[in-house]
């Protein structure tokens, strides 16, 4: 059976828009103009991009409706909806599309104005009836949950986790399109309002507005337009359950499943990753990911992140722009993970650049911690 077409597709273009609030805007809107420049930078104009991938939050046919918008008739449309993993699950299809030469330029995007219009975490997601009788905040009550456990298992502390907001903040500080660029503090993070036992507030993801976009195309024809080609090298996902009440194990996701594939695909191993952008919904997340990515074992991510380990100048560069906690999280933050990857290894990062970046990993997490979508990408150096 054929694997993942290593390689054999690119990333041409990465753009995001409106990041922090966008008065004025819809929500299509903004994941037009994320699209338009990042066509723009490809060298490319919406009457081009035959594949269209996109999620919108409050549009269950923004398949449709995103194509109107743009004026184009695309020979596919994807509208797969797993939450914040639904973007590198778009990109796994768009890269076996384009492989077998369904298509020649795919677009995905996403744009949310949720802050805006909403000022809150928008939700599209049922109520489960047994978990419904027991009044839960959804989503974070659910990670609290999977907190709650880790700490109990494995010891970790709510300092370990703190470790994990101060470090996104850090880098963000670096980046001017951060929302959040104020100095952030361990104990800051540790004495913030409870939300969720035992999760603060600062435990928890932004509420912004924001768009992004990527264009992918195959590699020999990235090879000819103006940007600096970022190969797809694995593309790989998993689904364990829906609700929080059903997850298999509280401290054990699909990235686990997910991540084994993908650096299967690659032909990589975790200590050869330059750059990990991880879906930071809650500080939780992060450990999770990490130990489930296989950058250390489980039970160790907690102690794995302190130290600023994971921040500027420490070992393992991870969230270089911010991440959901301190960058922008509007609604659904899969897509930023893989504009991030691009710019690192485009090398255009800025004060924050990772410097010889050559490998980047992107994970998306959608549901509460029920599908996890993993994806490897590299320069040219790596094919």
């Amino acid at each position: 059976m054929q694997g993942f077409p290593r390689g054999k597709t690119a990333i041409v273009g990465a753009a995001t828009f409106g990041v922090g609030k966008a008065p004025g805007f819809e929500a299509i809107d903004l994941a037009a103009r994320a699209s338009l420049l990042a066509l723009a930078q490809a060298g490319l104009q919406p009457a081009d991009v035959d594949a269209l991938y996109i999620a919108q939050p409050q549009d269950t046919l923004a398949g449709l409706s995103f194509a109107e918008y743009l004026g184009i008739q695309p020979k596919l449309t994807d509208n797969n909806r797993t939450g914040g993993s639904a973007f590198l699950l778009h990109l796994s299809h768009a890269a076996l599309a384009l492989d077998a030469g369904l298509c020649d330029v795919a677009l995905i995007a996403y744009g949310s104005n949720q802050a805006t219009a909403t000022g809150k975490l928008q939700s599209t997601s049922r109520s489960s009836v047994y978990e419904a009788p027991y009044k839960p905040l959804r989503p974070i009550s659910s990670y609290a949950l999977a907190a709650a456990r880790h700490m109990h298992q494995y010891g970790t502390t709510k300092r370990q986790l703190a470790e994990v907001a101060v470090a996104a903040r850090r880098w963000a500080l670096l980046n001017p399109e951060a929302v959040a660029r104020e100095p952030l503090a361990i104990d800051s993070v540790v004495n913030a309002r409870m939300v969720s036992d035992p999760l603060g507030v600062r435990d928890c993801c932004l509420v912004t507005d924001g768009a992004a976009a990527i264009v992918m195309t195959r590699a020999d024809r990235a090879r000819d337009l103006p940007t600096r080609p970022v190969y797809v090298l694995a593309a790989a996902s998993a689904v364990t359950h829906a609700d929080i009440s059903s997850m298999p194990d509280l401290t054990t996701t699909g990235a686990a499943e997910s991540g084994a594939r993908a650096y299967a695909q690659a032909g990589v191993r975790p200590c050869d990753i330059d750059v990990v952008q991880v879906y930071d919904a809650f500080t939780i997340n992060t450990i999770l990911f990490l130990e489930d990515l296989a950058f250390c074992a489980k039970g160790e991510g907690g102690a794995f992140v302190e130290d600023g380990r994971i921040a500027p100048g420490g070992a393992l560069p991870v969230n270089t722009s911010g991440g959901g906690l301190s960058y922008c999280h509007p609604g659904m933050f899969g897509l930023f993970t893989i504009v991030e990857s691009v710019r690192q290894l485009q090398g255009v990062a800025g004060d924050r650049q990772v410097p010889d970046a050559k490998l980047a990993l992107a994970h998306g997490n959608g549901g509460v911690l029920s599908s996890q979508a993993t994806a490897i990408f590299g320069t040219a150096s790596k094919l």
